[in-house]
């Protein structure tokens, strides 16, 4: 096959010296090459002049197929590498808390049922820390908030409400829904999340600011602080689910919405695993909760 990419070469640059150099060979070696591909076919393919080389009549007629042959021989290589990548892939994978633990354990169990041999490497961040592990290649791609990031492609997956985290008992919990006004009268505990922050957003819209006791980048730590009476909060509904905590979670007034999705530098420069990964993962998207 190094025959017929020699070949190719030569044609594109009209030159038995310069295609040597572009494939780093010498010019004995591409002469070599071509002297016995002609002799394999029993056919003269090339003929110098001073204005370079060309293909003979007989080569033009016989060089579609080589090139054709080519192609297929590449196509062949990148399903092999594909096929390498896939049984000893390493997903590096940036994430959010309420997504590993909510989203990314049946995808993993669906996806391993298909590729068992691929490996999972999660690095847990906020919406500061995930592009910044995304733009210097510690992940391959990350979950963030489109809003969030700048220089990143993104590929949107779901809207996600956060609500309002009270205390067992507390007077707001009576309400259906809770109006952000009121939770800027109580202690509020902000999961810190980098730059950006949805209800730090949605209380500046509406024109307040919240009276910010604590701030703790740990979702599990501020429900035990509710609890515990120290504070109300918002966090994300998918956060909320299957939890223990002693809380009371309402929706706000106005309602307040997490975007969520995939960011990555080049989809064509990711590793083959997780091009398959997020591929999966937008085939099951509407399983997720």
């Amino acid at each position: 096959m190094n025959r017929y990419i020699a070949l190719q070469k030569i044609i594109e640059v009209g030159s038995f010296t310069k295609a040597a150099e572009a494939l780093g060979y010498t010019q004995s070696s591409i002469s070599q090459m071509i002297a016995s591909l002609e002799n394999e076919l029993s056919i003269k393919l090339l003929t110098r002049s001073r204005t370079g080389v060309k293909l003979t009549i007989e080569g033009a007629e016989l060089y579609p197929f080589i090139e054709r042959s080519i192609i297929q021989y590449r196509a062949m290589q990148e399903k092999a590498n594909e096929i390498r990548g896939l049984e000893t892939g390493i997903i590096r994978v940036g994430t959010i808390s309420s997504i590993t633990c909510h989203w990314m354990p049946g995808l993993i169990k669906g996806f391993q049922e298909i590729y068992p041999q691929v490996q999972f490497l999660f690095h847990q961040g906020d919406y500061t820390l995930i592009p910044e592990w995304i733009k210097t290649g510690a992940v391959d791609f990350g979950f963030i908030t489109p809003a969030a990031v700048r220089d990143l492609n993104t590929i949107p997956i779901k809207d996600g409400e956060m609500l309002a985290v009270l205390p067992k008992g507390h007077p707001l919990a009576e309400n259906e829904k809770v109006p952000i006004e009121e939770l800027t009268k109580e202690p509020f505990i902000l999961l810190e999340e980098g730059h950006f922050s949805e209800p730090i957003n949605a209380f500046h819209a509406a024109g307040l600011e919240p009276d910010i006791k604590y701030t703790i980048h740990d979702d599990y730590a501020i429900m035990t602080m509710v609890e515990a009476g120290l504070g109300v909060s918002i966090l994300a509904e998918l956060m909320l689910r299957r939890t223990n905590f002693d809380i009371v979670c309402r929706p706000v007034e106005p309602p307040i919405y997490r975007s969520l999705a995939i960011g990555y530098k080049d989809k064509d420069s990711l590793p083959i695993a997780s091009k398959y990964f997020i591929d999966y993962l937008l085939a099951h998207v509407n399983h997720l909760p």
